[in-house]
């Protein structure tokens, strides 16, 4: 009997394979792009405020994270831990409100930490920050690509390791902050695409006096340009204008009480001229765009003409070169504002050995204590789930052989846990000040200033 044909080309089958493969090609490709994570530990308890902060965190770090992420109270860390694998999650945020009132930020790299712990000295939220600008930016197609990333005074001049802030915390921070979005490569980037930025700004002593501690200032601002080398008046009847002008419901300007167009463009009062006030001097925020143009492709009558011997006015048509105009590059704060101080460094993800402390300075003999204490911890660690395997073992082999026997064996779901789920299964929601005491085993030291 002869084998059924199987249909290729309309084939379920072959269709799923097809997609998956595609879908997986895409993943790989997508699987180098950072994403986070905001999270807003303690449910509605961190209140309205914290709440409405995370949610315009979330904004800013678009289009890679949660956007849409539901937190309850009785999550744990290692719900999200978990999920960071599958879905590709390289940073967490973590916000939380202390029990003294105090909002906090956490910033870990997944899987295996370290961990940022910072203290919100200062916030505004987005609709703060809008209700102080005159003309606040609406909304649009700006957050369908990462904002620029750009730092200032990351790295102190005069940082030693011997520093009250070390030159390994700076370099530490610098990478962590800098692998938050994707690298941009100048030449291949578009710069349509860079619609916003994220401005990061360490506050740095004017003396030459060493910094007492490392406080963070953010701003999120989005990215307009303006044509340059023309009058606001004729910048108005441009097309491009005159279109986004329509879109936000600005009328074009009313030309009909004038007796020519001159006396529009041009000021009477000034002979002829325009007015001082919109001549544009100042060229510090000026940059070379050029300008999108399609070019031609060329058909095999013209590819035969280029061989024939007219390939040079082939040649000038195919590389037309694009014009280059001036535009003037303006900032419009998007909100939110954070004033962030760190406090501390976790080797970890939100727990480990406190590599740095902003309040608390141990001696050589108590770091070789508590780095005695960690190894002994890890040792323990290790043994447990060495025996929980041991014992998995055991009993995956009784049942074989039970099963062997003729035996009716139950299976059990939960035999294969994590020795150590009691050891993360706490999100804290009261990190204050005193926490790092805490870890490192100063509980009579207070922190509070």
């Amino acid at each position: 009997m002869a084998k059924a044909r199987t249909k290729k080309r309309t084939h379920l089958r072959a269709q799923n394979a097809s997609a998956a493969a595609a879908k997986g090609s895409s993943a790989s490709h997508t699987s180098k792009t950072p994403k986070s994570m905001v999270i807003r530990v303690g449910g509605s308890q961190v209140g309205s405020s914290v709440s409405q902060l995370v949610k315009d965190v979330r904004l800013m770090m678009e289009p890679d994270t949660a956007v849409r992420l539901k937190e309850r109270k009785s999550n744990r860390l290692r719900d999200y831990t978990v999920m960071t694998g599958p879905l590709g999650v390289t940073h967490l945020m973590l916000f939380s409100k202390s029990a003294t009132g105090n909002t906090n930020m956490r910033m870990a790299l997944t899987p295996r930490g370290p961990t940022l712990h910072f203290k919100v000295e200062n916030y505004s939220l987005c609709r703060d920050v809008e209700k102080a600008l005159k003309r606040p930016r609406g909304g649009g197609q700006d957050h369908k690509t990462p904002p620029l990333l750009v730092m200032n005074n990351f790295n102190s001049p005069n940082a030693t390791e011997d520093s009250k802030v070390p030159k390994r915390l700076e370099t530490l921070t610098t990478t962590i902050f800098q692998s938050l979005f994707p690298p941009i490569n100048p030449q291949a980037t578009p710069l349509s695409s860079i619609r916003r930025v994220m401005l990061l700004n360490r506050e740095l002593n004017s003396d030459s006096k060493e910094d007492d501690s490392y406080i963070l200032n953010l701003r999120h601002y989005a990215i307009t340009t303006r044509k340059t080398g023309i009058s606001k008046r004729i910048r108005r009847l441009d097309p491009k204008e005159v279109r986004n002008r329509e879109k936000r419901g600005v009328a074009v300007p009313n030309l009909g009480k004038l007796e020519d167009a001159a006396d529009y463009l041009l000021d009477p009062s000034a002979a002829g001229y325009t007015s001082a006030s919109e001549t544009e001097l100042d060229t510090d925020n000026e940059v070379e765009i050029a300008e999108n143009t399609t070019k031609r492709v060329l058909n095999k009558r013209e590819l035969q003409r280029m061989k024939a011997g007219e390939k040079e006015k082939a040649q000038k048509k195919l590389n037309a070169t694009p014009e280059v105009e001036k535009r003037a590059v303006k900032l419009v704060e998007l909100g939110p504002r954070l004033k962030l101080r760190l406090v501390k460094v976790e080797e970890g993800l939100c727990e480990g050995k406190v590599m740095w402390h902003d309040y608390i300075h141990k001696s050589e003999a108590d770091r070789k204590k508590l780095d005695k204490n960690w190894e002994k911890k890890n040792k323990e660690k290790a043994e447990r789930k060495r025996l929980q395997k041991e014992n998995i073992e055991k009993k995956k082999a009784e049942k074989a052989k039970a099963r062997a026997e003729g035996k009716q064996v139950e299976d059990d779901e939960d035999e294969e846990m994590d020795v150590d789920d009691d050891e993360d299964d706490w999100l804290s929601d009261d990190f204050d000040e005193d926490e790092g005491a805490e870890l490192e085993g100063e509980d009579d030291e207070s922190m509070e200033e």
